[in-house]
């Protein structure tokens, strides 16, 4: 998948790579997340994701020339979890708009996990 973005010099495209790390990023920068995850369709195992693989916690589906996103997360113990998530919500929001110009109009937040 590759977005569009058209100005008045010409047009830019941004791959789902891009997409997905500034989306990974911007959701790790909040406090009270741990960890991106991901889960294996085979057999349902939670993967603990670093730094490196964090695109794997995210999915991006282009829906009308505008984006939906949902991230997959594990949370730091003793945090209220609606907190983080909307914080995760209007960060990750905001940094893809300021970054690629392209709307976002839903942030989907999946807590995988507790980390005590």
């Amino acid at each position: 998948m590759e977005c569009k973005v058209k100005n008045d010099i010409g047009t830019i495209f941004i791959t789902e790579d891009v997409l997905l790390k500034v989306a990974g990023y911007a959701a790790l920068e909040c406090y009270g997340i741990v960890a991106m995850s991901s889960k294996r369709a085979t057999d349902g195992i939670v993967e603990w994701l670093g730094r490196e693989n964090l695109a794997k916690g995210v999915q991006i589906r282009s829906v009308d020339d505008v984006l939906e996103v949902d991230l997959f997360i594990i949370v730091e113990y003793g945090i209220s979890i609606a907190e983080v998530c909307k914080n995760i919500v209007d960060t990750v929001r905001y940094k893809l708009e300021a970054m690629t110009g392209i709307t976002v109009r839903k942030v989907t937040v999946t807590v995988e996990g507790i980390r005590v």
